[in-house]
């Protein structure tokens, strides 16, 4: 998947089959309408191209008036957007800067300038509740009134729906919130994961004799937090079990190396010995959060801190996995019955 920062590249493609939106999680209405659209683009010739933006149009008007709680929680980082983007078959995705200007472009400019003359959009697809251009004052209908004249088709897409559900991202952002991972993985369509570089921490892990790998989130709302048991993918000998934190470790010192920011810290239960110490800093890893264990909590001091980290590991993730290992065999018995 080709992947641009603005419409003013060399390497856009001159004709395409477009879908807008921010795309934040990538869900299972999100993956039908992307594979509608590559059916479109396949039909004409001409690549598939989904135009989001960053930051998000909410996070823009929130910090704008200075309201945070305006900006939503952030249920993916931009990476693992353009991972599950590039995995449903897009060609290309276009990333816009959300700025003033865009935020004021009016829905006529926004169509000829955009996705007419920038783009090259020949084919548009949208949601049932497609808004665009300022004041939100663009709609479905402009769309298909500006579309003769223009020179492209366009079609609105119903909403998906799972078991009576419908799928959305601020769907998604509930489950999360209620540490919901079984209804989060329904609506995903695959389980809620976060990748990343590993980043160096204040290797205090190590001290308490739990190693843990740190993943940065880049947004400092992300739609879970808390405690989980988890999968580590991405290094030798995985996928490795583990217990992970999401969140910003009230327990320690706000001042720490990472300056305060949202931190998905890992422990692997079996902490693979070829990467020894060191070895892991700067390795790209997924982690699956599978089942959340409990909130964030605040420890009085190392000790209180060290045990409460064995609690999760010994009596709480262990058990999770026993159990769902169990799950697994007994299926497979079933399976073969």
């Amino acid at each position: 998947m080709q992947i641009l920062r603005g419409f003013h590249h060399p390497q856009i493609a001159k004709a395409c089959a477009v879908t807008i939106g921010n795309f934040d999680g990538v869900h299972r209405g999100h993956q039908a309408m992307l594979a509608l659209l590559n059916n479109e683009a396949r039909h004409r010739g001409v690549p598939s191209c989904v135009l989001t933006f960053e930051p998000h149009p909410r996070d823009y008007f929130a910090a704008l008036h200075r309201k945070p709680e305006l900006a939503p929680a952030r249920i993916a980082t931009l990476r693992d957007k353009l991972t599950e983007l590039r995995k449903c078959g897009v060609d290309q995705c276009v990333i816009l800067k959300f700025d003033a200007r865009l935020s004021g472009q009016q829905p006529e400019s926004f169509i000829s300038e955009v996705l007419v003359q920038g783009l090259g959009a020949k084919y548009m697809l949208v949601g049932d509740d497609f808004r665009f251009g300022a004041r939100r004052a663009g709609d479905y209908a402009m769309l298909d009134s500006a579309s003769s004249r223009m020179g492209f088709d366009v079609a609105r897409m119903n909403s998906y729906e799972v078991h009576g559900l419908r799928v959305s991202s601020s769907a998604v952002r509930e489950a999360l919130a209620r540490g919901d991972m079984a209804g989060t993985a329904a609506l995903l369509g695959r389980p809620y994961s976060i990748s990343g570089h590993v980043v160096h921490g204040r290797k205090l892990g190590r001290t308490l004799g739990f190693k843990t790998l740190n993943l940065r989130f880049a947004h400092w709302k992300p739609a879970a937090s808390g405690i989980f048991a988890v999968m580590v993918h991405g290094l030798e000998g995985g996928p490795l079990e583990g217990v992970a934190n999401l969140g910003i470790r009230p327990s320690l010192d706000p001042t720490d190396v990472n300056g305060g920011r949202v931190l998905l810290e890992t422990h692997c239960l079996q902490w693979p010995a070829s990467l020894g110490e060191e070895g892991a800093y700067g390795k790209i890893i997924r982690v699956e959060l599978l089942h959340k264990l409990h909130d964030e909590l605040r420890y009085d001091g190392l000790d209180a801190l060290k045990a409460g980290i064995a609690r999760d590991c010994d009596d709480a993730a262990r058990a999770f996995f026993a159990s769902t290992h169990a799950e697994t065999r007994r299926q497979t018995t079933r399976d073969r019955i």
